[in-house]
């Protein structure tokens, strides 16, 4: 592995290329960006590809790549060109992709802005409230747990988000009417840290969410676009997201194994199945 930064103008981006550029067999290298996640989510899936040369970054603010823009808000356009700029860097595109969770918007937005970027997109469970019916309440939702993050801080609000995602079905009157969740029961700390800057609880990345993608340009681009959910997420938040903007594609959503963290190896403490997820992108990403 090596690690180079990228100094724009705006931001200095840090970047990893595990294996040879040009690559060894002529394969095209594999991305795998995610939001608010760094470089360091993907650390199991980057194993099991020994074989391919993969890239990660960190996304502008987070991990290693330090923001000089004077922002601390996340948007999908932005960090869209962000990776637009290295893979230019690199030299060797088009590459495929890999993206989750946030990381599936910035994709979908570079898609959009620069179709020639990218052969073949896996957009692995994209949280984008426009093409559900419920995206009014959903956002009412959100409101309620970035308060919640807002007054009470970090353990609190975490517990309101984990409520918020894991609840089944569409957001209804009863959901919005419960009382805010113990963190306590959800194995969080219930003191204050007095942060506010979690990029995931506070309002920093609404942008993600909120975006708009232009279903147009996605259906018309050379892209092969696969959207993907895991078998344990199709009732939930990013589950429905997922299968609702497939339909909107045209498509029939892609089940991968495990739920929306299912490529980790418990990295961040909830272990997905890392080993079953990276053969099931094998296999999509060899489909002709």
């Amino acid at each position: 592995m090596t690690q180079h930064t990228l100094e724009l103008p705006e931001v200095d981006l840090v970047y990893d290329i595990h294996g040879p550029v040009p690559t060894a067999d002529g394969r095209r290298p594999l991305m795998m960006i995610g939001q608010p996640m760094d470089a360091s989510g993907f650390q199991a899936q980057v194993r099991l590809f020994g074989d391919r040369t993969v890239v990660t970054y960190d996304p502008r603010g987070l991990g290693r790549s330090t923001r000089k823009d004077g922002r601390v808000t996340n948007d999908p356009e932005t960090q869209a060109e962000d990776v637009h700029a290295i893979i230019e860097e690199i030299g060797v595109g088009p590459v495929d992709m890999f993206a989750s969770s946030g990381g599936a918007v910035t994709a979908l937005a570079l898609v959009t802005a620069h179709p020639d970027d990218v052969s073949i997109l896996v957009a692995h469970e994209p949280p984008i409230d426009a093409v559900l019916p419920d995206a009014e309440a959903v956002h009412r939702a959100r409101e309620a747990y970035t308060q919640v993050y807002q007054d009470k801080g970090w353990g609190a609000g975490m517990a309101a988000f984990i409520a918020m995602t894991s609840w089944e079905g569409e957001i209804t009157e009863d959901y919005l009417a419960q009382p805010v969740p113990d963190p306590a029961a959800f194995g969080m700390p219930t003191e204050d840290d007095g942060n506010r800057d979690d990029p995931l609880l506070s309002d920093r990345s609404w942008a993600v969410p909120l975006y708009q993608p232009d279903l147009e340009a996605l259906k018309a681009s050379p892209t092969r676009i696969v959207i993907a959910v895991g078998e344990e997420s199709m009732n939930v938040y990013t589950g429905r997201t997922a299968i609702a903007l497939a339909e909107r594609l045209g498509q029939q959503v892609t089940v991968f194994p495990s739920h929306h963290g299912g490529f980790m190896g418990g990295e961040f403490g909830y272990a997905g199945q890392p080993e079953a997820f990276a053969a099931k992108l094998r296999e999509v990403l060899d489909q002709a």
